[in-house]
């Protein structure tokens, strides 16, 4: 066919037949890499990509008691707690249950999937305005007395449900992941279900004493309060559950931009994240560390290899992918924060500024949750966030009259202390992508809504680029 051309446009035609062949073979690879893992009862589609689950057998055991109701109400940890949502719930999935089943499904039960446990749920519509917290952000609504005792009192009370009181404050929290525990250092948002303080072991290794004690009660009281079961089971159930909890591992897999987590020296995924060390206290920044060896600010170092695209895969969309997450990676680890006003950290310190980064807080090696139990207030439930739909609580300090209005009075609810007032515990960062929305309440619909809150409140100056590399990095975690 190209005889019939001018000499000149040949010459053309083979120039972009050849640039066009080129990248046909460059592609081809890039698409391959692109394509969704095989199926693999491990693997489960999230917004970003694919999510990877880990466990000792190879296999989710559904046949433990995690995914039995064991109460009244048709409940089972499973219902809070699924595989694809990275072992909690995400509001798309919740909504989509109540379309499913037209909000009869067993996570939506009055005692604490309602907004009120007093609501009417009797016909579809009633149904959906009753659980509008559970649907919109994911959260579960955790009723807890004013404790005994307490520096404070609750002198006012703004509930748009008509429900809470001192005797039980209407608390909106999402479920925590059922995934990753061996490295918790506080179980629940408040601590409450910490069985004894992780400390730090001589041996540097994990005190799963502690751990597995905390597990199996938080286990207990899920199964006598959300499922609403008339006795408690045998240890030995119990016991069940938490050696299933405790010997599974979560993280991203694949990003659909990026392809496999764990290529060209990538370090994603579960089987990767499974192998990881830790103990109570490792590379703290603050001071709690058990071992002589300083802080290291590169918590973070799975995508090490990808900061450099190869300019000779220029037409691989992966190289750019896989760029910006190493981007995203290394602003986690470098950016400058100045730190100030976080309760449970310039207080505790006594330093009015600290110059850190986002691994102050997290900065356990590749896993991203505070090493220590430190819960902190960085202002989520502070009355200046607060939405019409979350209820607010005034209150008193007994001796000197201070008051504050917060959403969620968080640790304090435990201790009864002023000054833990809205402090919540830092949960793991891996398989975020699969578990919107985020923070304690859900106030945060996405990841780059999390980016947003943390460059306002702590006036960082992040550049569009820089937020959607974070994202990027964020979601292959």
């Amino acid at each position: 066919m190209f005889r019939y051309c001018l000499p000149r446009t040949r010459g053309r035609l083979r120039v972009a037949m050849a640039v066009l062949l080129l990248g046909v073979a460059a592609a081809g690879p890039a698409q391959q890499a692109l394509m969704p893992p095989r199926a693999d009862p491990l693997i489960t589609r999230d917004p970003s990509g694919w999510l990877q689950t880990s466990t000792p057998g190879g296999r989710i055991d559904k046949r433990n008691p995690f995914f039995r109701s064991l109460g009244s109400n048709g409940r089972s940890c499973n219902s809070c707690h699924r595989q694809e949502n990275g072992w909690t719930v995400s509001a798309e999935s919740v909504q989509q249950r109540f379309e499913a089943t037209r909000g009869t499904d067993p996570i939506f039960r009055p005692v604490d999937g309602a907004n009120s446990p007093l609501a009417d749920v009797s016909t579809y519509a009633a149904r959906a305005a009753a659980y509008s917290m559970l649907l919109e952000r994911g959260v579960i609504r955790v009723g807890l007395p004013m404790p005994a005792n307490a520096e404070f009192t609750l002198t006012k009370v703004d509930d748009p449900y008509h429900y809470a009181s001192a005797k039980e404050l209407s608390l909106f929290r999402r479920p925590l992941p059922a995934t990753n525990l061996i490295w918790d250092t506080a179980v629940m948002w408040d601590g409450r279900e910490t069985f004894a303080p992780f400390k730090p072991p001589m041996d540097a290794g994990i005190d799963m004493e502690d751990i597995r004690a905390s597990l199996a009660s938080q286990a207990l009281h899920a199964i006598l309060g959300h499922e609403q079961a008339a006795s408690a089971p045998g240890s030995d159930v119990i016991a069940s559950i938490v050696d299933f909890e405790s010997h599974q591992f979560t993280a991203q897999y694949f990003d659909d931009g990026a392809g496999r987590l764990n290529e060209d020296n990538g370090m994603g995924g579960a089987a990767i994240l499974a192998q990881q060390k830790f103990w109570v206290g490792i590379n703290d920044a603050l001071g709690n560390a058990p071992t002589t060896e300083p802080f290291d600010p590169r918590v973070i170092r799975l995508f090490d290899d990808w900061r450099d695209p190869d300019p000779s895969f220029r037409f691989d969309s992966r190289v750019w992918a896989r760029a910006a997450i190493a981007r995203g990676q290394q602003l986690f680890n470098s950016m400058r924060i100045e730190i100030t006003g976080v309760a449970g950290l310039n207080d505790a310190t006594g330093r009015a500024v600290i110059h850190g980064t986002c691994g102050t807080c997290h900065d356990s090696p590749n896993i991203g949750n505070h090493s220590v139990g430190a819960p902190l207030n960085i202002g989520i439930a502070d009355a200046s966030r607060r939405t019409p739909d979350l209820p607010l609580y005034t209150l008193t300090n007994l001796r000197t009259g201070e008051v504050v209005q917060t959403t969620d009075p968080g640790l304090a609810l435990r201790t009864g202390k002023w000054a833990d007032i809205g402090k919540f515990k830092g949960p793991n960062l891996r398989g975020l992508a699969g578990r919107a929305p985020y923070f304690h309440n859900g106030s945060a619909a996405t990841l780059r809504d999390v980016v947003d809150f943390y460059d306002q409140r702590f006036h960082i100056g992040l550049s569009e680029q820089q937020k959607r590399d974070l994202v990027a990095f964020l979601s292959a975690l």
